[in-house]
């Protein structure tokens, strides 16, 4: 915009430079996302899961979507396209942030909010194990042991919607979240979309804790905290698998970073509290204990102090948990659930392929090919806890938190069966201890988007009286329908759109930010 032209020999008026805004339009993905979430949530109605016992199944909208084709098909490309506009969304807002200041964090708690008000409305996506919430808390209400008993010993268990996997299998979480459990059941006397949204509400909090403390802990490594706040909150795969798919992840995780903030920051007992809850939420987290230890024993411990420190914090983690098994008298059942996942495998987890392809080829033979398998997936095992050993007794001080991210990450990447909220647990600790703008970022972007085409064609509820002949062909078809479109979507995000492929393409740009390694 020009300003009035001089009359002659009258001098110019200096031009003023208005500062640079930090972000850079906002709107346009802020927009975009909350369409693309809305979308989510309306093809929710005809492909997300439902208990058998719901009655939203009686609604005529939901018996349209559900039961007659074109409300399926139609179901299938909201949720398509609505993920992937959701990836597309949260990469343009980074792209948009000039400044990573004040005005990118409201930004990213725009989104957070723009994009996951519509996700609490949702049908459960990506996965029913909210459904399995459900029946463990009924076993709660009804005086059963869950670490005894699985959902089967329940009347009409199969109309709560659970998957099959869980009516017999030991519960792998802890006390707390199994308190949870029979407090929602209890409170909405098992109203299975009651039940939903309270357990997204729980869920709600430990996305607060995430939101509160991301920022907080990258500050202490020197990382920038609010980009570490974009990668993390406002991801995808984060309000997806927290939100919609009502995992209890998110308080798992939610409290364990907020351990390790105020372990971090010498409050060390107020810390082993919080990672303890976590545990008693998800035990997974259980693998931080040892770097808390090394935290509390300080900078150039010797040995004896160091493994009085780890005494210390194992016996008040323990003492904490060992007091709340007390309460119901289930003991640490739990870790008789904690075998589940690894009896497991799928075909994109490195340590799972590997078996995959030694039964293959053992089978041909005739040799037991799936014994082999085993033997793969016991190393994957042994070679992660090598490096959890490893990242606990080696290395500086200075790089702890990122030891410890490192050393869950193997237990992870390591392990036969990688679910994408497993995923999820590790995005906030390496964005607190830096991800840089170059090869790291983009392998973020990658993940993000495989895992988004994935869970989008992975899971869906479609009846089985639209199958014909073949008795998988409608449901082989709903998934293959789903997993073209949302590829389809992400091969134009990384090769033909003009905004996000440079986003994976190779870049000689010089690194921006460095994380504390």
């Amino acid at each position: 915009m020009t300003g009035p032209v001089p009359a002659a020999g009258e001098k110019a008026a200096p031009i003023l430079k208005l500062p640079e805004a930090e972000v850079d339009n906002a709107r346009s993905p802020l927009i975009a996302g909350f369409i693309g979430s809305v979308l989510m949530m309306v093809g929710s109605l005809g492909v997300g899961w439902l208990a058998p016992v719901s009655e939203l199944r009686r609604m005529p909208l939901f018996i349209w979507m559900r039961t007659e084709a074109i409300g399926v098909a139609l179901s299938i490309i909201l949720l398509a396209v609505g993920g992937m506009l959701l990836v597309r969304a949260w990469l343009r807002l980074g792209q948009r942030v000039r400044i990573w200041g004040l005005a990118a964090r409201k930004a990213t708690l725009q989104a957070v909010v723009l994009w996951g008000l519509p996700m609490m409305f949702t049908v459960p996506l990506f996965s029913r194990d909210v459904y399995a919430y459900i029946g463990q808390g009924r076993l709660m209400v009804e005086g059963f042991n869950p670490y005894e008993n699985g959902i089967s010993a329940l009347s009409n268990y199969f109309q709560l919607g659970a998957d099959k996997m869980w009516t017999e299998a030991p519960v792998p979480y802890g006390q707390l979240f199994l308190w949870i459990e029979q407090f929602v059941v209890w409170s909405t006397n098992v109203h299975p979309e009651a039940s939903v949204m309270l357990f997204r509400l729980a869920a709600l909090v430990g996305i607060v804790l995430c939101i509160n403390y991301v920022p907080k802990l990258a500050d202490l490594h020197g990382v920038n905290p609010h980009r570490a706040l974009w990668l993390t909150a406002a991801n995808p795969l984060f309000l997806t698998n927290f939100i919609a798919s009502v995992h209890n992840d998110a308080l798992m995780i939610g409290l364990a970073l907020a351990g390790l903030y105020y372990c971090a920051t010498r409050r060390v007992v107020l810390g082993i509290v919080l990672v303890t809850l976590s545990i008693s939420v998800k035990p997974i987290t259980i693998v931080f204990l040892p770097f808390i230890g090394l935290l509390w024993a300080g900078k150039d411990a010797s040995w004896p102090r160091k493994f009085l420190y780890w005494a210390l914090t194992a016996g008040l983690s323990v003492g904490i948990l060992f007091a709340m098994s007390r309460v119901n008298g289930f003991g640490f059942g739990w870790i008789n659930g904690l075998s589940a996942p690894g009896s497991i495998w799928i075909w994109y987890a490195p340590i799972g392929l590997m078996g995959l392809v030694v039964a293959s080829i053992a089978n041909a033979f005739s040799l037991d090919g799936w014994g082999l398998a085993k033997w793969v997936y016991d190393a994957g095992k042994l070679l992660a806890v090598g490096i959890v050993a490893w990242q606990i007794f080696k290395g500086d001080h200075d790089r702890l938190m990122r030891r410890l991210t490192l050393a869950f990450a193997a237990i992870v990447l390591l392990a036969p069966m990688i679910q994408s909220w497993y995923v999820v647990w590790l995005i906030p600790l390496f964005a607190v201890t830096g991800i840089r703008d170059d090869w790291q970022v983009k392998a973020l972007y990658f993940i993000v988007s495989f895992f988004m085409v994935y869970a989008i064609s992975d899971q869906l509820e479609v009846f089985p009286y639209l199958q014909t002949e073949d008795l998988g062909l409608a449901l082989a078809l709903a998934r293959n329908a789903a997993a073209v479109i949302a590829l389809m979507f992400a091969l134009y995000l990384i090769f033909l759109d003009p905004r996000t492929k440079q986003l994976f393409s190779k870049s000689d740009q010089p690194v921006t930010s460095r994380p504390v390694i």
